[in-house]
């Protein structure tokens, strides 16, 4: 069961870092690491330590949240009794953000851009707190899929590092490849971002809809006590 959580956490950090609001963040982070894409050991330096900025950012935040309800009897106790009842109206929401037929158009910045033109006159270590920072931008999707999907996730199998520590991981892969292929390949940079841009609607669209009818499920089966054994 926790592999099959693993891996959904990882599924739930792809969705996130090809969803548009990410996915500009991403991209502002590819600027920066290519800012010196002659410089290959800089370069792929500045792509792990921005995975390491955002997945740490999601490990505090997810685990200030989990630690502090599981650390009430009563709330453990309610979440293993409501769980899955819970879980299939979030699924259905969280799908319904996806498709953007609700809560598009809001965003959070936390002054990203500022820290960013600051960031570019220095190190490579300022890719740590842009990770962070981009981490915690977060958007209707974004938000979705951390607090509406990762973090019931993690309070159901008593996750507070893992699960975080994979989606975070999830969340930043692309820049981690781009990174890498701007130190060895950087001719096609362009050519696999394209690439990522086309597919990523379909993606977003195809999870959606499987969301929707996971949410479903769960409401059939766990609210409504049907069973389709």
């Amino acid at each position: 069961m926790i592999w099959t959580a693993i891996l959904s956490a990882f599924w739930l950090g792809i969705l996130t870092a090809v969803s548009p609001c990410p996915l500009a963040t991403n991209i502002a982070a590819i600027s920066f690491i290519g800012r010196k894409s002659g410089q290959k050991n800089v370069v792929i330096a500045s792509g792990l330590l921005y995975a390491v900025g955002r997945t740490m950012a999601y490990v505090i935040l997810g685990g200030i949240i989990t630690a502090g309800v599981l650390s009430s009897a009563e709330s453990s106790r309610f979440l293993q009794k409501y769980m899955n009842e819970a879980l299939g109206p979030i699924l259905i929401i969280l799908g319904l953000v996806l498709l953007g037929w609700i809560g598009s158009g809001v965003s959070l910045h936390l002054g990203a851009a500022k820290l960013q033109e600051r960031a570019k006159a220095g190190g490579v270590i300022w890719a740590v707190p842009i990770g962070a920072l981009f981490a915690l931008s977060f958007c209707p999707v974004s938000a979705g899929l951390f607090f509406g999907g990762l973090l019931p996730m993690a309070l159901k199998q008593n996750s507070v590092i893992v699960l975080p520590v994979v989606y975070g991981i999830g969340t930043s892969l692309p820049v981690v490849v781009f990174a890498f292929i701007m130190a060895f390949a950087s001719s096609y940079v362009g050519k696999v971002f394209n690439k990522l841009t086309q597919i990523e609607l379909w993606v977003r669209y195809l999870a959606g809809t499987a969301f929707i009818l996971a949410g479903v499920y769960y409401c059939l089966t766990h609210i409504y006590g049907l069973s389709f054994a």
